[in-house]
């Protein structure tokens, strides 16, 4: 399927970007853009100090050229991430100016452009200048807030255009973030294949296919990435757009993420730090990942046609227990009723826990045959990794095997999903998987 092909059934799955034109020497089809979607309205061009030299000026420029009334917003911080009080300093902006948002930069700007625009009910701009996150085109916004990493629903941008050459410029350790990004979606479709088995979050087929069926093309060209060759960078930052794609059509991050996020939401509310500075969202989710890559192979090697159903079902705690569990998990964690909540929001009777074995049970071993297919071995990631140049070792980014191991537990529990430590847990296997 050629890019053409993929962004036409993207675009016809959307619920709320209208276009997309990813090319090379587009910055000056902006004010076109501009004013398809928002013609006689003013906009405000919002950027970091470095993505206003790499792009936000000559958009500026373009649109004061054009007769478009405009003026910029700059995040002036060497260092800053999508915390609540940026979004506080953006509404103001957004309240003084009544303008379109045009967001310039990666996933922290195009958040806080998101968040802000929804709160005065408008749609706004992205031309992205990186290939380093998935969350351009998704639905909702990934927020720090009250302690708590939280995906805030709003709507994605109206339109995205992106200059493949501006993206394939970028630092080379974002575009290694993108490509663990959006690597991230290999472990994260098989728990969400998981899901669906046993019917807790069925799979959504223009989700699933909208980014799935060219996964493994799309992440194929480590090499070219590593590289920089604006046909590999264009490449993987079309996956990552047809990843936001996916999530709008679901209405929730479900096809882009499940465990593998969940380290680095642990990595952001505890306010990790490596060498100084804070770790990227995809360097944080990549040791995730490799660590979901781990686990499905210890998985693949249970006996799971030999397990004990009434056994299992005698053993299942009572919510009580779990809330129990999960307070004392969570007792020292910066939110700490977050696993309260969310056991009790997926907490399963025993007769949904004995149903879901007997379903797993009756699918093996051909549901393990397409799990195998979708999930790649760790070695495989790591190697990718390596390639790209992105963490493979919990070091690199300032952690250690033994932290990966203690968080587990966290993992399972911070967020109302199912996922396959919640399938071990109630098939009594969890200790034979986790690291």
């Amino acid at each position: 399927m050629t890019t053409e092909e993929r962004i036409a059934k993207a675009l016809a799955v959307s619920t709320d970007t209208r276009a997309f034109e990813l090319g090379r020497d587009n910055l000056g089809k902006a004010p076109e853009m501009f004013r398809r979607f928002f013609d006689g309205h003013k906009s405000i061009v919002v950027a970091d100090r470095n993505t206003w030299r790499v792009a936000g000026e000559k958009i500026f420029n373009h649109f004061s050229q054009s007769g478009i009334p405009t003026e910029k917003f700059l995040f002036e911080e060497d260092e800053f991430h999508a915390d609540w009080d940026h979004i506080e300093v953006l509404d103001e902006a957004l309240d003084r100016s009544g303008a379109i948002a045009v967001s310039v930069g990666s996933g922290t700007i195009n958040d806080l452009c998101k968040l802000c625009s929804h709160h005065h009910g408008k749609s706004y701009l992205t031309i992205p200048t990186a290939a380093s996150v998935d969350g351009y085109t998704s639905f909702g916004a990934s927020i720090t807030y009250q302690n708590s990493k939280q995906t805030f629903d709003c709507p994605a941008p109206v339109a995205v255009l992106a200059d493949i050459d501006v993206i394939a410029a970028a630092p080379k350790a974002m575009t290694a973030a993108g490509y663990a990004d959006l690597a991230a979606k290999v472990p994260a479709g098989g728990e969400w294949m998981i899901a669906d088995l046993t019917g807790a979050e069925p799979i959504i087929p223009e989700a699933w296919h909208v980014l799935q069926d060219d996964l493994d093309d799309l992440l194929s060209d480590p090499e070219g990435v590593a590289a920089g060759k604006p046909e590999a960078v264009g490449a993987l930052f079309e996956g990552l757009i047809l990843s936001g794609f996916a999530m709008q059509a679901a209405r929730s991050s479900r096809p882009a993420s499940c465990c593998d996020h969940l380290f680095s939401h642990i990595l952001d509310m505890t306010h990790h730090r490596y060498k100084g500075k804070f770790v990227s969202h995809g360097f944080q989710v990549a040791i995730g990942t490799l660590a979901m890559c781990r686990v499905f192979e210890k998985f693949f090697c249970v006996d799971v046609e030999a397990i004990d159903v009434d056994a299992c079902v005698a053993a299942w705690p009572g919510l009580e227990q779990e809330q129990a569990r999960a307070l004392d998990i969570f007792k020292d964690f910066p939110a700490p009723r977050l696993g309260y909540e969310n056991i009790t929001k997926k907490y399963s009777s025993r007769e949904v826990v004995r149903k879901e074995l007997e379903t797993l049970k009756d699918a093996w071993p051909e549901f393990k045959s397409k799990l195998q297919a979708q999930v790649w071995p760790y070695e495989k990631m790591k190697e990718r990794f390596k390639i790209v140049g992105a963490p493979y070792e919990p070091e690199h980014i300032g952690v250690t095997r033994e932290w990966v191991s203690s968080v587990f537990p966290v993992v399972q529990l911070m967020r109302y999903r199912y996922n396959l430590l919640d399938l071990a847990k109630r098939g009594c296997f969890y200790d034979k998987i986790v690291l």
